[in-house]
């Protein structure tokens, strides 16, 4: 079943129509929602913010804010509020993480034990191929039990994994954050880097890479850059840890990222059902602090019918 849906997902990516050299997606939101972080200079989480800080600019053109949900500060650790989200894990176990992916499963596991109640949280392990299940949060000793029994074998299809994952994701309606396991490397996905781009900025979904690189050799450098693309383009963050202390820091620095975005909605004044890309900047009126979210998103699409 992983293999239909990579084979979908592949002709999907492809199937995106041209005019010039503007790419068009059949598909897209009325309401466009994203989530934004936040930080001051010293790169601590701003939680402070109101409406009225925000303003969003689509291809230039101011927006009205439509909707709007704080932050959660440090005091507020209300599970309630994170009754929307939609937890993820891709676990890299092809075979060249043989060396990390002791230190990967230990790592997913205990991620796993720290996140806030959630509805359902998605696994989706991979080497040469995808498998992808779906837990309700009865079933986290069943999804720890597959996390464990995991070997390291086979090439390596990430791209195809992160295709599989949003196809799911893009059926959730709350927010789905995503924490990515691997080396970087890929060696036998269908989709391109490009095409699993395309699909990361076409989703809402925000990703989070821990990049596992200490044996990666030369392709060290290649596989951190695009792990830090992936995460960058759904204004998520990259990090690489050396040992498995420095990872509980950044299980924590991910968790309260999480509660600390800030969701934003509007409904674009550009009426165009064209299926284009659109260039969104959001800005805070608060000097001296940094934005990270979504650069943007695909208009909806919907064919002109012909002329009788």
């Amino acid at each position: 079943m992983a293999r239909a849906c990579v084979c979908l997902l592949t002709v999907l990516a492809s199937a995106a129509t041209s005019t010039g050299n503007q790419t068009v997606f059949r598909g897209g939101i009325d309401l466009v929602t994203f989530g934004v972080t936040v930080t001051d200079r010293k790169g601590a989480l701003v939680t402070d913010l109101s409406r009225a800080d925000f303003a969003i600019v689509e291809d230039g053109r101011p927006q009205s804010l439509q909707h709007f949900a704080p932050a959660m500060g440090d005091g507020n650790h209300d599970e309630e509020s994170l009754a929307d989200l939609h937890p993820g894990l891709l676990l890299d176990t092809s075979g060249s993480m043989d060396q990390d992916l002791r230190l990967a499963r230990t790592a997913a596991i205990r991620f796993l034990n720290l996140l806030p109640r959630s509805e359902d949280i998605t696994l989706v392990d991979f080497d040469t191929e995808v498998r992808v299940t779906r837990y309700p949060q009865r079933d986290f000793p069943r999804m720890v039990e597959r996390i464990r029994s995991r070997k390291a074998d086979g090439q390596t299809a990430l791209y195809d994994a992160l295709g599989v994952y949003l196809d799911g994701a893009s059926s959730q309606s709350g927010r789905p954050v995503l924490v990515i396991y691997s080396d970087g490397a890929d060696s036998s996905s269908r989709l391109s880097f490009k095409e699993a781009i395309d699909l990361l900025r076409a989703s809402h979904a925000t990703v989070y890479a821990i990049g596992l690189l200490e044996h990666s050799g030369g392709a060290r450098v290649q596989s951190r850059m695009n792990l830090e693309r992936i995460a960058e383009t759904t204004g998520g963050l990259a990090l690489f840890p050396h040992s498995l202390e420095e990872l509980e820091d950044f299980y924590g620095r991910i968790l309260r990222e999480i509660r600390a975005q800030y969701q934003l909605g509007y409904v674009s004044a550009n009426a165009a059902a064209d299926g284009r890309w659109r260039n969104v900047e959001v800005k805070v009126t608060r000097p001296g602090v940094k934005v990270r979210a979504r650069k943007g998103y695909y208009a909806p699409f919907k064919p002109q019918q012909p002329r009788r």
